[in-house]
């Protein structure tokens, strides 16, 4: 599927997201994100660009702030476990570049985890191109300096649990608990600092394909089954009981197999979370005015990344490792075998091509010809009592398999 991306993306996208949802296999989870992000097209549309934003000095006042942060992301993995290490390194590398990428932006915590889970499964340069594809295309205006998309979004989940889940909405709404308390990190990490680590793949599996709308569901998913029953409710009194209970959540709730189910079953789509966007737009505009950051539209998933790429493209496909030449006839193709007449006429006249005339055979003997496979010369046999035989030499495959050649490529090829 990787090698034929484009006609998959275009003809069969439907088996694509069936097969993010049943996971991506380890080995291959780091080329399929760049595939599905579009941060493979970004990388081969700006060639050498991460290394001149590498090469740059960067912003002290972003720097200083991306020192402090570095030891806090994944402690305990062997990739940024020492201080220095070259899991560190690289992390300083990719945030700093974006900060010098997106100066207006500049940098925000919450990336950091991101760009973390990104280093884990790929190169530092390709790591970056998806962090781009992410802060632009996926989740945009998540990390501007008023947060102001994470306000919205926070406002959409609630409106949305009202649906999934009206017992769970029912409690938060009687606590007076804004959204920002428990889905802010949920959605900026993208889940990374709050499931199991396979949960986690799982989710950025679809999360990748799908788009904004996994990160909706898994937070709805999480909510129902926290607080969905009256009996959970009762456990949670209060404001403070309450946010522990979504701040320590149910291993069992978090656990791959049951999570990835419910969310895939669960029927959010990008057209209900779109319709609830333009409501919650007009009551921020009603209430605090125009928004202040203006980022650019969201889109959902890598079906909707890759149409809206602007202008043509080179297909992602590898170059191939075996040349064959132009009328070669293809490996596993049935090519029709020349009879061995026509077989015969080609040979002769390749051999007077390469200047090596033939001397016809006595009377009274049989001339054996070597076949084109054959390192020796025709040989005189002498003849036997019977009559000589007539048939047409035997040509080999080997021989045939290059009759499409020219004369000059066919003696290059013999020679």
């Amino acid at each position: 599927m990787l090698n034929n991306w484009d006609k998959w993306m275009a003809k069969k996208h439907k088996k694509i997201r069936l097969r993010c949802q049943k996971g991506i296999p380890p080995s291959l989870r780091g080329r399929a994100w760049q595939y599905l992000s579009g941060g493979k097209v970004k990388l081969q549309q700006n060639p050498g660009k991460f290394d001149e934003l590498d090469m740059s000095p960067g912003d002290p006042k972003w720097l200083d702030v991306i020192e402090r942060d570095l030891h806090r992301q994944f402690p305990f993995h062997e990739m940024f476990v020492s201080r220095g290490g070259h899991g560190q390194q690289d992390l300083f590398r990719v945030l700093k570049a974006y900060t010098l990428y997106r100066p207006e932006e500049g940098y925000c915590q919450a990336q950091a985890p991101i760009a973390a889970v990104l280093l884990m499964h790929m190169p530092a340069e390709q790591a970056f191109w998806c962090l781009v594809q992410i802060c632009e295309k996926y989740l945009p205006g998540y990390y501007s300096e008023k947060l102001e998309a994470i306000q919205l979004d926070g406002e959409i989940l609630f409106s949305l649990l009202q649906k999934v889940s009206p017992v769970a909405h029912k409690h938060l709404s009687r606590q007076k608990i804004d959204p920002l308390l428990y889905m802010t990190e949920w959605f900026m990490c993208a889940f990374s600092r709050t499931l199991p680590w396979s949960s986690v793949l799982r989710v950025w599996d679809m999360f990748f394909c799908e788009g904004v709308k996994i990160i909706f569901r898994v937070g709805l998913v999480l909510l129902k089954h926290a607080l969905g029953s009256p009996e959970k409710v009762k456990a949670c009194q209060g404001q403070y009981e309450t946010i522990e209970r979504l701040r320590s959540l149910s291993s069992k709730i978090m656990q791959e197999a049951f999570l990835v189910q419910e969310v895939v079953e669960l029927p959010v789509t990008e057209r209900q979370i779109e319709r609830e966007h333009l409501i919650q737009l007009r009551r921020w505009q009603e209430t605090r005015g125009e928004l202040q950051c203006r980022s650019p539209p969201r889109l959902h998933g890598a079906k909707a990344i890759l149409d809206a790429e602007p202008g043509p493209r080179s297909a992602l496909q590898p170059s191939p490792s075996i040349r064959l030449p132009l009328d070669a006839p293809l490996p596993g193709s049935k090519a029709k075998p020349k009879p061995p007449k026509q077989a015969q006429k080609e040979q002769r006249k390749q051999t007077k091509a390469r200047g090596q005339l033939e001397k016809p055979p006595a009377p009274n003997q049989a001339m054996v010809v070597a076949t084109a496979g054959d390192a020796c010369p025709p040989q005189h046999v002498p003849p036997k009592d019977s009559a000589p035989q007539d048939s047409p030499p035997q040509v080999s495959a080997h021989h045939r398999s290059q009759e499409s050649l020219t004369s000059q490529e066919s003696e290059d090829t013999y020679l």
